[in-house]
């Protein structure tokens, strides 16, 4: 199916992003890579009548050191933040995470920040970011400001950008040295996870003294598993103790039922992968 007709702007800042933006008000949608959009126009379930592509907004792209936290612009491709030493050198598990997105195309031409705009709850990128405690900086009309990854995502393909912000970048805080895992259970491959585990573990000499766990597709948005978290501190990276550890892991949690699964099933993957993705983050 064609798109229903729309204007196209392709501004170069984000000053000139955002002052499109809120001229066109309602009417106005956002395109980053298209991968989430352009399927939506070409069935024309949206019929925006203004396209505001990001793409020429240089500003926009590109992975920095920035103290104690990586950034990673919005406009970052996910083949750039796969092959990006800083992002393996400080934030390993969203490395892993990108190594299980999609396929080659589509990290090719998707971006980290558009993915994660998107608030798709399947989304592989939402766990690991909510999990390393990362913060998003969105630009509006006022300015800036900076959301911490738990209230930025507020519900099914929602968050906190308002219809007059764009999100500019990621600040992922430094996990240097720290052992990371993305475990993923699909049916079929580059499919939409039917439960995912994101794992960030610091051990020393064979104990688990911290740990980051974020689950996909267990709810509306993406989950911190802080049960399992706290349940890990202090114990051994040993079978056993990560098993009993991952028992919390559907805590809090509102599993969706579909085609690939119910509801129960998905609880069961969780605790499955969480101890799989606990285990191999800490390297037992």
């Amino acid at each position: 199916m064609i798109p229903a007709q729309f204007d196209y702007l392709a501004p170069t800042t984000v000053e000139e992003a955002v002052s499109a933006l809120a001229e066109h008000g309602d009417e106005a949608k956002i395109i980053a890579g298209g991968q989430s959009l352009l399927p939506v126009l070409r069935l024309r379930l949206n019929a925006p009548e203004m396209i505001i592509d990001l793409g020429r907004i240089e500003a926009l792209r590109g992975v920095r050191d920035d103290g104690d936290a990586i950034v990673i612009g919005a406009m970052t491709p996910h083949a750039a933040v796969q092959k990006d030493p800083l992002v393996a050198e400080h934030a390993a598990l969203i490395s892993r995470a990108v190594d299980h997105l999609a396929d080659a195309q589509i990290r090719h031409r998707g971006t980290f920040g558009g993915a994660l705009a998107h608030a798709d709850p399947a989304g592989d990128l939402g766990a690991p970011a909510i999990a390393l405690g990362s913060q998003f900086v969105i630009a509006g009309p006022s300015g800036t400001r900076t959301v911490d990854a738990d209230e930025f995502f507020v519900d099914l393909f929602e968050t906190a950008i308002g219809e007059d912000e764009i999100l500019t970048e990621v600040r992922v805080p430094k996990h240097t040295g720290w052992g990371a895992h993305y475990e993923k259970f699909v049916r079929v491959a580059h499919q939409w996870p039917i439960v995912a585990v994101a794992a960030a573990v610091r051990a020393e000499g064979g104990t688990i003294a911290e740990a980051r766990v974020g689950l996909t597709n267990m709810g509306n948005t993406p989950i911190r598993a802080r049960a399992v978290e706290q349940a890990l501190v202090g114990q051994p990276a040993t079978e056993e103790a990560v098993a009993a550890a991952a028992a919390h892991a559907t805590e809090g949690t509102n599993p969706p039922a579909d085609l690939n699964g119910d509801s129960d099933y998905r609880r069961h993957l969780a605790g499955v992968l969480t101890r799989r993705a606990v285990l191999a983050a800490a390297g037992a």
